[in-house]
């Protein structure tokens, strides 16, 4: 008699821990093979969402967008005007700014320069100011025009050193007007320097 009731206990243990097994598999889930791996069709959703949630330029030239351009555009000024003192006749760190038309005509300046023998020794102060003066729309394209007021410490020397014009002990105050466009359709939130206006 001893021995059933040692296999009735053995039996309800068994069904017991089945129970709490069947009972903790249906609460914490279980292993599946696709852990760790995506499944193809899955893999195309979530290009899909992420195409869908890529960056999204803002259309609206508010005062918010406004503030963030002006802080570029001061970079880009400032990194245009310095790239003029380099030595090798063509403009390089400053090259993505400029559309192609500005690009050529400012390579075929420095060209002229370098051909006379000429070189440019620049330090860049500072910017006073820099002023939207106005901004239109045209299709997609938006141009934005900026009245800047900056201060260098310029001069052109020949290949003798010779001072040609400037003075590198003093600091000159420029004014510029430039023209900025970003197509505003183009995820590539990026401007560029279509024209310099006198």
């Amino acid at each position: 008699m001893s021995y059933s009731f040692e296999y009735i206990d053995i039996i309800l243990l068994a069904m017991i821990a089945g129970f709490i097994f069947l009972r903790l598999r249906g609460i914490l889930g279980k292993r599946t093979g696709f852990e760790g791996k995506t499944p193809p069709e899955f893999k195309r959703i979530l290009k899909n969402v992420e195409n869908n949630t890529a960056y999204k330029p803002n259309n609206k030239f508010d005062d918010g967008a406004k503030k963030e351009f002006l802080k570029g555009a001061k970079i880009a000024y400032e990194t245009i005007i310095t790239d003029f003192s380099d030595d090798d006749n063509k403009l390089t760190t400053s090259k993505p700014l400029l559309d192609d038309k500005i690009l050529n005509q400012f390579n075929e300046a420095l060209k002229e320069r370098g051909n006379r023998g000429h070189f440019a020794e620049i330090t860049f102060v500072g910017i006073n100011s820099a002023e939207i003066k106005e901004h239109k729309k045209i299709g997609n394209v938006l141009n934005v025009t900026v009245n800047f007021v900056a201060e260098v410490i310029t001069c052109i020397k020949d290949k003798n050193k010779n001072i040609v014009s400037g003075d590198p002990e003093k600091i000159k105050k420029i004014y510029d007007t430039w023209v900025f466009s970003r197509d505003t359709n183009s995820n590539n939130p990026n401007w560029q320097l279509v024209n310099t206006l006198t």
